[in-house]
């Protein structure tokens, strides 16, 4: 190697290393423009996320993979196509949307093609909100469609028949087709006789069709521990 490198007028010299760079990865460089910027950094640190990941990453199929042909197109680029989903849940500050960012870079950093998109769920109710030159069932579908979703913050928002109804159409349709989601909520999902007789669960803000669909559809990770914000301005 070195007579050939010093063929071409290339000096290498073995006692100084190279230095190390990695090339660039473009899925997450672009996943890392949308993501926000108090998140660009998260990391899956998290046990069970990081096995959601492994799982969802294994799941992946090349562009052209079919039932009939299932290793035909696999040498491109794997794309996120079914999976279980993830929720994720715990008090206020317990890094609950840290760790979705995290799996969303996570996924991209592992080389699948990762549509995604991310939105609360109090956004998606005024996104559905008719008004003028907006065609709300158009704005529904897309979202539902999307491979890989992000729903945060499920059961923060004011309870309406007219939500909940939202709620369940976009989370069965995503259950049905076995897409991917990942929901994070303040709310334990249900009461137990160690909850606080005050403090509403999430069956009580979504009713009992939507929990239904997340029991069927999500594994739940349970986070818990002192605020990341507070510890962050310390």
């Amino acid at each position: 190697m070195q007579r050939k490198l010093a063929e071409r007028g290339i000096a290498l010299d073995a006692a100084t290393p190279l230095a190390d760079t990695p090339e660039p990865i473009p899925a997450l460089e672009a996943a890392q423009e949308r993501i926000p910027y108090e998140y660009r950094d998260a990391q899956a640190e998290h046990p069970s996320v990081a096995q959601w990941v492994r799982a969802i990453a294994e799941s992946a199929v090349g562009h052209a993979a079919s039932p009939l042909v299932p290793h035909f197109g696999s040498a491109g680029q794997r794309e996120i196509t079914h999976g279980r989903s993830l929720l994720l849940w715990g008090p206020t500050g317990a890094g609950k949307t840290h760790q979705a960012y995290g799996a969303i870079r996570a996924l991209t950093a592992a080389g699948c093609g990762v549509r995604w998109q991310a939105t609360t769920a109090a956004d998606l109710y005024g996104a559905m909100r008719a008004r003028g030159g907006l065609d709300p069932e158009y704005v529904l579908r897309r979202i539902v469609r999307t491979p890989l979703l992000l729903l945060d913050d499920l059961g923060a928002a004011k309870s309406s028949e007219w939500n909940e109804e939202i709620t369940f159409r976009l989370l069965n349709w995503r259950s049905e087709h076995r897409l991917p989601t990942i929901i994070t909520t303040n709310l334990a999902p249900v009461r137990t006789e160690r909850t606080d007789p005050q403090q509403p669960v999430l069956r009580d803000k979504v009713g009992d069709r939507v929990l239904s669909r997340l029991s069927g559809m999500c594994t739940p990770v349970h986070l818990d521990g002192p605020d990341r914000r507070f510890r962050a301005a310390a």
